[in-house]
């Protein structure tokens, strides 16, 4: 078996479907940032416009490199992979790059690399390369899972100490999907669920200030229009504001007027249903569905276990980022921080995600190829 396989088949069988909807959610993507960051129309394009074309092209390479890479051979290098990841995430919290309060970047001289996104591929490769074979009868028990916890474990407690919750909530939810899908035991699931509720006070006790602080504004914004609950009302407003059609292109008056915060990143979905309005929303969702509903497609008619929990594994990360993105700029969830997959700006995410596209393809055409 090959690593790289150049067969015409590739080609004959690849997945236009996964392929056009990844390309056409980083171009709306592309789009927004160009007027999150838009100085009016006598100043050059925004350095950050650049340095996003750029990251989409090269998403796009890793996500066609990806294709060709065969992605049975994931199984031997899921742990060295892991265990890279893991000393990535040592090196940022020895000296990493610090912004805003968070030390979560490795500066690289002309750009900064986030370890803590190629930790959610990381945890998906390992748990899906233990959970690979068939579960016991009656499911899998406790004594099953202590070992995938293990392996949640160390990477979510290091990136929550960067701090990032977005990021550390998220490899949470695709371990349980993970080892939900793998056939959990009932039982067990409760008594997953009962430790979770059992261990809330000390997660508590373990987030920053700001972060309890956004959780209890949650319920009520208005307690602190100013301070915690600045971000959800602004963001609101932006939505609100979007109407059925939108203000327009460029015509945003919350992100021109600078009143939303991390308009490129955390809050990018504000300043897209700002100026697109509620039918540019249903579209942007539509292409999320579209690639979630692809990529279970894939894991369903996957030759193999190994390719069906990867391909789920990769849909998983898609959904749940951006289900926990959208409702935070809704006022549905707490604000977490955390960016909105292939649209918001980053070329540490964006390059992370299209690549883990390529791999979601690698597994549906590889059905062909045995």
């Amino acid at each position: 078996m090959g690593f790289f396989q150049l067969d015409r088949r590739l080609l004959y069988h690849f997945d236009w479907t996964v392929f056009v909807l990844t390309i056409a959610i980083a171009g709306v993507g592309l789009v927004t940032v160009v007027s999150a960051s838009y100085g009016g129309p006598h100043r050059p394009l925004h350095p950050l416009v650049v340095r996003q074309m750029i990251w989409i092209t090269a998403g796009s390479i890793a996500m066609v490199a990806m294709v060709v890479f065969d992605y049975r051979a994931l199984s031997t290098y899921a742990y060295p992979f892991y265990f890279m990841v893991l000393g990535l995430l040592v090196v940022v919290a020895v000296a990493g790059h610090s912004l805003g309060g968070s030390r979560r970047w490795i500066h690289l001289g002309l750009f900064t690399f986030e370890p803590s996104e190629l930790a959610k591929l990381a945890l998906i490769l390992v748990l899906v390369r233990y959970l690979r074979d068939e579960p016991p009868r009656g499911g899998l028990r406790l004594r099953h899972v202590a070992v995938p916890g293990l392996l949640l474990a160390v990477p979510a407690v290091l990136v929550l100490k960067q701090p990032d919750l977005g990021t550390m909530l998220t490899l949470c939810l695709i371990f349980v999907t993970l080892i939900f899908a793998a056939g959990l035991n009932l039982r067990t699931l409760l008594i997953l669920a009962l430790g979770v509720m059992l261990a809330a006070p000390v997660g508590w006790h373990y987030l920053k200030p700001y972060q309890r602080q956004r959780v209890v504004s949650f319920m009520n914004p208005q307690s602190d229009p100013l301070g915690a609950g600045y971000h959800v009302i602004q963001s609101e407003i932006a939505v609100g504001a979007g109407g059925p059609w939108g203000k327009g292109y460029l015509q945003g008056t919350q992100s021109r007027l600078n009143f939303l915060p991390e308009q490129t990143t955390d809050f990018i979905f504000s300043v897209f249903a700002e100026e697109f309005g509620f039918a540019g929303t249903i579209l942007l969702l539509s292409l999320y569905a579209g690639l979630v509903g692809r990529g279970l497609w894939i894991a369903r008619h996957a030759r193999d276990r190994f390719g069906a929990l990867l391909a789920l594994g990769l849909t998983a990360m898609i959904f749940w980022q951006s289900a926990i993105n959208i409702s935070m700029a809704t006022g549905l969830l707490p604000v977490v921080g955390i960016p909105l997959p292939l649209v918001s700006y980053g070329g540490s995410s964006l390059i992370a995600l299209m690549a883990s596209m390529g791999l979601l393809i690698s597994v549906n055409t590889r059905r062909y190829l045995f």
